[in-house]
């Protein structure tokens, strides 16, 4: 088991059980064949992540995440997880669930991605938020 860390840019920390994030991160991994390497989950505004949108995928959009898989250059399942918590928290709104709930599921989203899902297709959305849904459940 690798390590899991917890950043934050240019904003206040959020209330957030880190230990139990990790370990249900670990776990995710763990259950889907992998094992874990260096993961780093970037928590930002909006703007922030739009200008990275903008930059290395050349999308005009806001976003709640962007993954930069590293897998093949790390052991395990790696990568830079940037989450923008302005969109995590309207998201949760929108969708009517708390915070947490909503910043885990983009959280594991990401993870997915790094082990290989996508999201290119209804086919493959649909498979996703299946994955997505059993994993928050392991969560509460």
């Amino acid at each position: 088991m690798q390590e899991i860390t917890f950043h934050f840019l240019e904003i206040e920390s959020e209330p957030i059980d880190h230990g139990k994030l990790k370990k249900w991160i670990h776990e995710v991994i763990r259950i889907e064949g992998s094992q874990s390497g260096y993961l780093m989950f970037i928590f930002c505004d909006d703007d922030y992540l739009f200008q990275m949108n903008k930059k290395f995928l050349s999308h005009e959009t806001y976003t709640d995440i962007i993954t930069f898989n590293y897998t093949d250059e790390f052991e395990g399942v790696s990568g830079d997880m940037y989450i923008s918590v302005d969109r995590v928290r309207d998201n949760a709104k929108k969708f009517e669930v708390d915070f947490l709930h909503e910043l885990s599921r983009v959280m594991v989203h990401g993870v997915l991605h790094l082990l290989g899902y996508t999201d290119e297709s209804p086919d493959d959305t649909a498979l996703m938020r299946a994955k997505e849904d059993y994993y928050l459940s392991l969560l509460s």
